[in-house]
């Protein structure tokens, strides 16, 4: 399998596992800016009073993936978020996280909450 393909196939699983928790999908592939104040984020999930803005990294191990969301694709997820939130102000009051979910094909899958803050 390509690396795209696996990519998406990871990202698919993620969104899948959070809809598994009771969180609604609100945003696919946000993206914001461009050039060095560009922001992305995979996807954008809720559930209560709660926005959760989630990157997904598929690696050969898990251990590897935990590692994989650098503190620059941190400020890129943040920057994202900050536009989310201004372009989006009903969830102005909700309380924000930042997750990360870790993939190792074909079924290992970890969901990491609150996996960094600013």
């Amino acid at each position: 399998m390509k690396a795209d393909a696996k990519g998406h196939w990871a990202e698919f699983l993620a969104r899948l596992l959070f809809r598994l928790k009771g969180y609604r999908i609100v945003a696919v592939n946000y993206v914001t800016g461009r050039g060095t104040n560009a922001g992305e984020v995979d996807f954008v999930a809720c559930r209560q009073n709660v926005i959760v803005f989630v990157e997904v990294k598929q690696r050969s191990s898990l251990e590897k993936a935990a590692y994989a969301v650098k503190s620059r694709q941190q400020r890129r997820i943040w920057r994202a978020a900050e536009a989310f939130l201004q372009k989006h102000p009903q969830y102005a009051a909700f309380d924000v996280r930042f997750d990360a979910v870790t993939v190792c094909l074909p079924f290992k899958i970890r969901h990491l909450p609150d996996a960094f803050r600013f």
